[in-house]
């Protein structure tokens, strides 16, 4: 990889992430928490009694982080302090395992969706620029709204899946593996339940996504 393709690619993707993020925490929270009436409540009760991380080193970490509260005057501190003590608080607990939890959902989510991310992306480039042409600004922020939005909306179910098996420490050990985790979630949830999170994944998606292929397209050619 030539690179000027790695440094506008790290470049991007950092910009999406941090735009994006917010979005993301109030998403984990309504897949694996039913305190919230929905995503306009978990915004409020988000924003006024917490502040969101902007990073966290692996996706498990991420979740759990996202899903502690903020103490209350009187209760428990929150069992977390920060992504390094989450990190060694599962690498004690649960062994080097631990922070594969999920694992498997999550490669089962990103693979297929990676092939149809830059298939719309590419698909939709072609037919919005006139033969002969290069995408233009506009071309490539629809282009990569369109291509993050269609990728979510057949990535959510696993999803919702990753995020419960993430969230399943050693203290709470509801599921044995992903069918397992399937399979109970359909009955004491319903079908439904795999498409939490849908709209915000799609809201989040398209700024993010339009995004990031903007910023990395216009940074190969300024590198180029």
């Amino acid at each position: 990889m030539p690179a000027e393709e790695f440094v506008a690619g790290w470049i991007s993707g950092a910009l999406g992430l941090l735009l994006g993020h917010p979005m993301d925490t109030v998403k984990v929270r309504l897949q694996t928490q039913n305190k919230y009436r929905g995503i306009v409540d978990c915004v409020i009760k988000t924003y006024r009694h917490e502040s969101a991380y902007f990073l966290a080193p692996v996706d498990l970490v991420k979740v759990r982080l996202q899903n502690q509260t903020e103490a209350r005057p009187g209760g428990a501190p929150p069992r977390y302090r920060g992504p390094l003590h989450c990190t060694g608080a599962i690498l004690r607990e649960e062994g080097p395992l631990g922070l594969f939890r999920g694992a498997w959902a999550l490669v089962l989510r990103d693979t297929p969706t990676s092939g149809l991310y830059f298939l719309t992306y590419q698909g939709l480039c072609r037919w919005l620029t006139p033969e002969g042409g290069d995408p233009g600004p506009a071309t490539m922020l629809v282009a990569g709204g369109c291509a993050g939005t269609a990728s979510w909306v057949t990535a959510t179910p696993l999803d919702v899946v990753k995020s419960r098996m993430q969230m399943d420490g050693p203290e709470r050990r509801a599921y044995r593996g992903l069918l397992d985790c399937v399979v109970r979630s359909v009955r004491r949830d319903g079908p439904g339940v795999f498409f939490r999170g849908l709209t915000l994944n799609s809201a989040r998606a398209f700024p993010v996504n339009a995004v990031t292929f903007f910023s990395y397209e216009q940074l190969l050619r300024l590198l180029g």
